[in-house]
Order: C-alpha cells, then structure tokens, then sequence
C-alpha cells in the first residue's frame, strides 16, 4: 500500500489527548542530560518529531522511494503520495490542493516568489516589511532592490510592546505598493500581528500580500480564506515534520507566475499528527480542535512563565505580555549574563533553549541586545508546567 492512502488513526475518545499521552509520542523526550530528563525550548527553531512522522518516513524511503512521473509502481506511488500531501495541507490551510507548492524550505520557496514576481515589477514600485520578521521575509524582497531598482520600506515595531506600529503602517503604504510582506507572528518575541488588518489596507491600495506563517503554523490553525492572502509560506519542521517548506498561493496566482514548482516527495504525517490529538467529523474540524486545545495548554503556560521570570529581580522581559496576541513563545535577557552563557548554564540542567537573534535581527538591534541577543524559550505541545517550573528554577540559579 502507498504511504500517500496511510492515515492517523483519531482518538476514540471524545476529547483532547492529554499533554502526557501527546508526551510519550515523542522519543526525544526520553533523553536524559547530566543527570536531569532534558526538557525542549527550543521549539520555535525546530520542534521535536512524533513517532507517527519519523515511521512514514521510513516507510517511504524503504517501500517506495522513486522518481516521479514514471510507469512502474513505485514511481505511481510518489505521485499519489505527492497528491495526498497537497491535499492534507489543503486542509491544515484551508486552501485548494492545487494551491500548495512544496519546496526545501521556507526562505528557498520565498527567494523563488520574490524572483518571479519581481519580474513584473518596474523601478520605484514598492515593498513593504517590517521590523518584527526573520530576515527570511526580507532578504527576499531587499535583493529586488537590486535585481530590478523596487524599493522596500520597513515598518517600525514599537519596542516597549514589541508590537507593530500601526500608525506608521499606513504611512508606508502608498499607491506605488506592489506587495506586503508580513509575519503572521514573531519568531523571536511571539507577537501576533493583526494580519486581516493588513490585508485590508494592502488590497485597498491594489497591492497584493504575502504572509510568513512560520512561527504562527504551530500555535494557531491558519485559515488562508479568512485571510484572504495572496501567498503564504511556512515549514513542517517547525510544527512536528520534516524538513521542507510549504507556499501557498492562490489558484489564478500560480498559474500567472514563472515559478519553478519544487516537489520533492514530503509527507503529510505531521498534520495527521495534530488531527489526531482531538475529535471531529474531517481532518479540518479535528485541526481546529487541537488547535483550540493547545492554545489554552500554551496561554497557561506562557502565563505561567511570564509570572515567574518577571519576579525575578535580574530578568527582563521582551514582547507582549499574556493576555495579548501572542504565541506561547517568550525572549528575555539576563542582566550582566550573554544570552549565550544563559542558555549554557541552562544546558547542564537538562534545559534546552536557544540564543541570539534567531534570524530577527532587526528585533534585537530595535531592542538594543546587539551583540548579545535574545534567550527564548517557546512551549510545544509537550511542554509541561514542571518544565516550566524547571526553566525559573534554572534562571534564579543563574
């Protein structure tokens, strides 16, 4: 049988898989580290990968792997795989499966956009980013400055809140805007940003939007339709898959654009996984209920975090504070300690978080922590309130 027929099994109960049953689908969480059981903050680079994935992977590769496009079975049955992960992610964004184009990752698929696009831009039109994204939202669209003379204005985030400057959206935007490009929400402070609201005011003047959805996919469920984006781009990895990137882009879209279309045989086992974490009549119903499940789970546990760092008297904290749009993703600095030996000193507890500026440069330098950077600590959907307990513990000890 192809994997590409292969589903998840849904619960047989009627509720939420509890973060202990989520917890022993995962065998990285087994590991051990000078003694503690490691406990992984270190979600928003990476999450850790289910049981579930890692075998249809290697069923794939051991049963079927193949070329496509061929008439023997093995090559049929990468195309019907190829199909039905077009289709499960047509589900996980509420979009057609002939909108869904895979590639090696996010900022490969969004250099191919920016080049194919730009192709039809002329001198002087406009781009708009902003100061909250990874460079891999701008780094696209700032090589079209000199590939054919666009010219990108950024959008300034206000560093108290670590949100978007509104006011100073509106003023970038003009008539010569061709495109915005705008997270969906921040990798290095979890901001959420009101991207309907940008759509509205983007379309309103003809330009077209672009959403990376990184750092959203594994906390909120993407709804492309309510959106109502032009494209949108983001990365299994980051939401317990594989390595590779998806972009969405609508139907008539795609079609209009000179865009090589990279599919290299993906599986869809990483979405199955998260329908299976709660009941519902279609894998999309099944989807929004986990995804409602687990951002009650991370608003507790980002509260719970939030709290116990802010009394401690040497921790300060970036970005908005619970309550706000948010994801359960959180970045502080230790006074007088780099965010580099914060995370070491964190290490050898048995903590695992990541440093720096996580490809949000423009974030740190904003908050003034150049050259030392951000710590960041982001929950997953096995992150548990003793780990969290765990993480204070290891700051106060600092």
């Amino acid at each position: 049988m192809s994997i590409a027929l292969k589903q998840t099994a849904t619960p047989s109960s009627a509720t939420m898989r509890s973060t202990e049953e989520i917890r022993r689908c995962f065998p990285a969480l087994a590991r051990t580290h000078n003694g503690y059981p490691v406990a992984y903050f270190d979600g928003p680079g990476g999450t850790q990968v289910p049981r579930t994935v890692v075998e249809a992977i290697n069923d794939y590769l051991y049963r079927h792997n193949a070329n496509t496009h061929w008439a023997y079975p093995t090559s049929e049955e990468t195309d019907a795989l190829i199909d039905s992960a077009r289709s499960v992610l047509a589900d996980f964004l509420n979009a057609g499966s002939t909108e869904i184009v895979f590639g090696a990752n996010m900022t490969t698929l969004t250099f191919h956009l920016a080049r194919a696009l730009g192709r039809g831009y002329e001198r002087e039109d406009e781009i708009l980013v902003t100061e909250l994204d990874h460079h891999a939202n701008i780094a696209p669209w700032r090589a079209l400055e000199k590939e054919c003379g666009v010219k990108v204005r950024m959008v300034r985030m206000i560093p108290e809140t670590g949100e978007l400057d509104w006011e100073d959206f509106s003023r970038q935007l003009t008539r010569r805007t061709k495109l915005v490009a705008i997270g969906a929400a921040s990798n290095a402070l979890g901001t959420i940003n009101d991207v309907r609201r940008a759509e509205e005011m983007a379309h309103s003047l003809g330009a077209q939007i672009f959403v990376d959805a990184v750092h959203y996919a594994p906390h909120e469920l993407i709804d492309v339709r309510d959106w109502n984006c032009d494209f949108l781009a983001c990365s299994a990895y980051k939401f317990y898959g594989p390595h590779i990137g998806i972009l969405y882009g609508r139907h008539d879209l795609l079609g209009s654009l000179d865009f090589p279309k990279l599919i290299p045989a993906p599986d869809s086992a990483a979405v199955d996984f998260l329908a299976s974490l709660a009941p519902g009549a279609t894998r999309r119903d099944r989807l929004g209920a986990a995804f409602e499940h687990l951002h009650e789970r991370g608003d507790a546990l980002i509260t719970q975090a939030w709290n116990g760092l802010s009394e401690i008297g040497r921790v300060r904290l970036y970005g908005p504070p619970p309550g706000r749009a948010r994801t359960p993703t959180i970045a502080f600095t230790v006074d007088g300690v780099s965010s580099a030996k914060v995370a070491k000193k964190l290490a050898e507890r048995g903590v695992f978080l990541s440093h720096g500026d996580f490809y949000a440069m423009t974030v740190v330098e904003r908050l003034g922590q150049t050259p030392h950077g951000l710590v960041r600590a982001g929950c997953a959907c096995y992150t548990t309130p003793e780990e969290i307990d765990r993480l204070l513990a290891g700051v106060r000890g600092l």
